[in-house]
């Protein structure tokens, strides 16, 4: 039997370890369109209680969103599986990196139950990178999806995957999801790839973008989408060019949102995208043929994704 080893970084702890470091720069004040609300409702609390009570984790809590007090009070949540720790260390996120325990094998039942105690129509699944996993993952997403559906019987299940980086292979990691498919499949490109090894060490531009195409060659009629976060030092056109880059691998669907720093020791926010620019952005993808974007300063990769969802097609 292998040692359980729990290893945990947060904060200054997790980005100090990496080779790129960051300058310190005088902080731009927040502009007057960035607004937080405040999570304080009865939805919230029994959200809150629910995933304390199952031991499930969100992306909204882990990763500091900013629109968890909205989410939570209108009943939604994008659910974190395979654990509270990243192999990774992103230093845009303010998910916890480290060594991570082995996956739990009851949580895809636990996950099915709390979503059906929820009553949701539709439910995000994300996870943690899992490059220790041969598989990074896969099979513990096809069994959430399946257990999720056999609770939920008519529930829109959304999955924002990582990579599939690690140990295992993006032809591996898409054959176990090609036989428990979801109604959308996401994967985030994040940002541009001159930022790549400053924002995402360990992850490649061109493979995120292999799988995303793989997935929608095999799944024709699945919707396929992405996110980029801008304000890390990225400009409108270098945007552009990935937003066709996404089109070019037929990506049907686009989120773009404001990077906000979640502590002193992550990434600095290099400028506030103006919400004129958002919506030319979107204008632009648009007219590149996506048949759904989301573009604004708060908009992240799940957020009102039932909505965007709504007016989803894959052509």
């Amino acid at each position: 039997m292998s040692k359980i080893i729990n290893i945990k970084e947060v904060g200054k702890e997790k980005t100090s370890r990496l080779p790129i470091k960051f300058i310190e720069k005088d902080k731009l004040v927040k502009p007057s369109w960035i607004k937080m609300k405040l999570p304080n409702s009865d939805k919230f609390h029994e959200v809150n209680r629910l995933l304390n009570e199952n031991q499930l984790h969100t992306v909204c809590e882990e990763a500091s969103c900013p629109n968890i007090g909205e989410c939570y009070s209108q009943g939604t949540a994008t659910f974190m599986i395979l654990g509270e720790i990243c192999t990774r260390r992103c230093p845009f996120c303010d998910v916890a990196s480290g060594i991570p325990l082995e996956p739990d094998k009851n949580e895809p039942i636990k996950l099915g139950l709390t979503i059906a105690q929820l009553e949701l129509n539709y439910v995000v699944i994300t996870s943690v990178d899992r490059d220790d996993l041969k598989d990074g993952g896969a099979n513990h997403f096809s069994e959430c999806i399946k257990e999720i559906r056999r609770n939920n019987k008519n529930i829109k299940i959304e999955i924002l995957v990582p990579d599939f980086r690690g140990k295992g292979k993006i032809e591996k990691a898409l054959e176990i999801l090609f036989k428990q498919p979801p109604n959308i499949f996401n994967h985030n490109l994040e940002t541009i790839p001159r930022l790549y090894k400053r924002a995402r060490p360990g992850a490649r531009y061109e493979h995120s973008l292999k799988l995303l195409k793989d997935f929608k060659k095999n799944m024709p009629s699945i919707p396929t989408k992405s996110g980029l976060m801008l304000g890390l030092g990225e400009t409108n056109e270098e945007i552009l060019e990935v937003m066709k880059d996404l089109r070019k691998h037929d990506v049907d669907m686009l989120t773009l949102g404001q990077y906000l720093q979640p502590t002193p020791y992550h990434l600095p926010v290099e400028r506030y995208v103006l919400p004129i620019d958002f919506d030319n952005l979107k204008k632009e993808a648009e007219k590149l043929g996506f048949t759904s974007v989301a573009s604004g300063p708060m908009v992240r990769s799940s957020y009102h994704a039932d909505e965007q969802a709504q007016g989803a097609r894959s052509p």
